[in-house]
């Protein structure tokens, strides 16, 4: 199994991920993990761990991964909005079909002010898309 083990361990959390180096190679045979750096995926620091020197290898193994988790956080952005064009879309049918008027009183005003907060973003993103093209 260990070597099938990564050379790096990334613990992510909410703005980025600890990273770890996994080692194999020890008289117990047990895997042991030794945290490298702490990286901040939005404004793309690094910091080494205490007064630890990251070699380059580290340095490309976390540019690497940051580039792939950027990538998987926008592809999941993009799900997030396209699911809730199916939620606004379920939301329709249930205030059509299903929605008593309490219900429905109950949600109107913050629904309609959203909807027209949204509405001006993009409306004004598109006139400024067009603008450029």
């Amino acid at each position: 199994m260990s070597a099938d083990l990564p050379e790096y361990y990334f613990r992510v959390r909410e703005n980025g991920a600890f990273v770890f180096r996994v080692d194999t190679e020890n008289r117990q045979r047990r895997i042991d993990m030794d945290q490298i750096a702490v990286v901040n995926i939005k404004n793309g620091e690094v910091k080494p761990h205490g007064d630890r020197i990251l070699s380059e290898a580290d340095k490309a193994a976390i540019a690497d991964w940051m580039a792939s988790r950027r990538q998987v956080l926008a592809e999941r952005d993009v799900d997030d909005i396209l699911r809730t064009v199916d939620h606004l879309n379920l939301t329709a049918h249930w205030a059509q079909t299903k929605a008593e008027d309490d219900q429905l009183e109950a949600v109107t005003d913050a629904l309609l002010l959203a909807m027209h907060d949204l509405r001006t973003v993009l409306v004004r993103k598109k006139a400024d898309r067009l603008m450029k093209g």
